[in-house]
């Protein structure tokens, strides 16, 4: 669809932005009752991450801004490099508990999104998702970013402790 917009040069600009620190909240139960949170994602392979409070800041900006011209592609990024597991260190560090991570296949992911009521076509498209990040499609956009002021540690901390310990 970028691509479709930026054919008719009209000023644009789009984002770029890799899984949100968010979407461990809705972990929050399985990290405080079991001491895990489950992902697809490669284990040895850096997560790209943002928090969704600096995406809504860099928009706003953006919004507001009229000064700009032409088309520009944004990458957002947080300023951590972790793996999965370094996250759950983090997390422990957090917490002041062991909480480790544990790799989903692929077909895990569909299945858990279809018995929460997901499509066949929401799971299959969060299935390419995860795969591309796994491929390394962020990999040029998280090198050349500006990072976010967010980082996971603090994100931890402000957002995640206190969803999980109520």
């Amino acid at each position: 669809m970028d691509a479709e917009i930026e054919r008719t040069r009209v000023a644009y600009r789009t984002g770029s932005m890799p899984a949100y620190m968010e979407n461990l909240l809705g972990q929050a139960d399985a990290i405080r009752d079991h001491g895990t949170f489950a992902m697809a994602y490669d284990p040895d392979r850096v997560l790209a991450l943002v928090a969704t409070r600096d995406i809504a800041a860099i928009a706003a900006g953006l919004l507001t801004d009229r000064s700009w011209e032409g088309q520009e592609h944004l990458p957002v990024f947080g300023p951590d490099h972790l793996t999965p597991p370094e996250m759950a260190d983090v997390i422990s560090d957090i917490l002041g508990r062991t909480v480790t991570y544990t790799r989903l296949s692929l077909p895990d992911v569909t299945a858990a999104m279809t018995q929460r009521g997901a499509s066949e076509g929401v799971g299959h498209d969060m299935v390419e998702m995860v795969s591309a990040q796994n491929a390394g499609i962020y990999d040029a956009d998280q090198a050349a970013a500006t990072p976010t002021p967010t980082s996971f540690r603090t994100w931890c901390q402000e957002v995640l402790r206190p969803a999980v310990i109520r």
